[in-house]
């Protein structure tokens, strides 16, 4: 399945996937080695432990090197007018002005201003020109939202 990431989000992901590789397998390995000192392994809790917390290691180096393989990177165009995957918008919703970045779903960040293509407002303003009022649906009902400025 096709990931559409921007550049950075696919940097992201590639340094968290050596970073897994190089350093968090070593410290398991490190840990498993010491568990397994330990003779009577089927009373020795922390080597099962341990066991768990490399099997979801593998998991998430699995799930990257897929995202990875999969990913098709977008870089915004120049001198585009549609909100696209990297732009960074600013939207006029109610009284309030709200600047966020269009990102693949992986890349994700609420706190860093990051907003996924796939989230409801995602959808509402991709490939929506600059001036474009689109309607979102939230929890507390419709809201009208004016895309202002596209980067």
């Amino acid at each position: 399945m096709k990931t559409y990431l921007t550049p950075d989000g696919l940097k992201k992901i590639r340094e968290e996937l050596e970073y897994l590789r190089l350093v968090e397998r070593k410290r398991i390995a490190q840990e498993l080695n010491l568990c397994q000192a330990n003779e009577n392994l089927e009373e020795n809790s922390e080597y099962y432990d341990v066991r768990e917390a490399q099997l979801a290691l593998e998991s998430r180096i699995l799930e990257l090197e897929d995202l990875v393989r999969n990913a098709v990177v977008v870089s915004k165009r120049q001198g585009n007018n549609l909100v696209c995957l990297g732009s960074t918008v600013l939207v006029k919703v109610g009284r309030k002005n709200k600047r966020f970045k269009v990102v693949g779903a992986e890349e994700v960040e609420p706190l860093a201003e990051k907003v996924s293509v796939e989230s409801p407002l995602g959808k509402a303003i991709f490939h929506q020109p600059r001036g474009a009022i689109v309607e979102i649906e939230t929890p507390q009902g419709r809201v009208q939202c004016k895309i202002l400025k596209i980067q």
